[in-house]
């Protein structure tokens, strides 16, 4: 009779570790919301993987969708022409912002604010619109600070991530166009 309880109990262990080490259904990267509109620009995106707006759109997708993740992925593997792009490299940096990589996300806005600062061959054309610009050196502010108070990932730490934001935006500047 021992024999057989043991068979018993060895047929309950592997049964139940069977059952323990069953896969269970993960969740989704990207929620039913974004699903749609994720599937169009991913689309595009391959179909034009050379159009610095169609990656900038696939990536836009995905931090709305908050997968920061998937947002640097798809910006490191476009081609070089597309990730020096200022406008990509500009979201390139929110991307890693979000991700909690401060001071990489410091060296794009750089990048962004350095390219736009390139003067154009075309005097009447210009490097980067006013938008981006201002984007990028008030981003850049922000994340100076965060990085000077040793905050790598600002969703980690959110009051001294407001105390940096504080300081850099405390001083206000006015400019006039004539």
């Amino acid at each position: 009779m021992p024999l057989k309880s043991w068979n018993l109990a060895i047929v309950v262990v592997l049964a139940g570790l069977w059952l323990a080490g069953s896969t269970e259904r993960g969740k989704p990267v990207v929620s039913d919301a974004h699903i749609g509109r994720i599937n169009v620009v991913e689309a595009r995106a391959a179909a034009t993987p050379s159009d610095p707006e169609s990656i900038r759109a696939l990536a836009q997708a995905y931090l709305d969708a908050r997968a920061p993740g998937m947002a640097i992925s798809s910006i490191e593997h476009a081609p070089f022409a597309v990730r020096s792009d200022p406008t990509v490299d500009h979201l390139y940096a929110r991307a890693l912002l979000d991700q909690g990589r401060a001071v990489d996300a410091l060296a794009a806005e750089r990048r962004v604010l350095k390219a736009c600062a390139a003067i154009s061959p075309e005097p009447e054309v210009a490097a980067c619109s006013d938008y981006l610009v201002a984007s990028a050196t008030r981003r850049a502010d922000i994340v100076e600070q965060l990085v000077a108070l040793g905050v790598e990932d600002a969703n980690a730490h959110p009051e001294v991530s407001n105390v940096a934001y504080h300081n850099a935006t405390r001083q206000v500047g006015l400019s006039v166009a004539r």
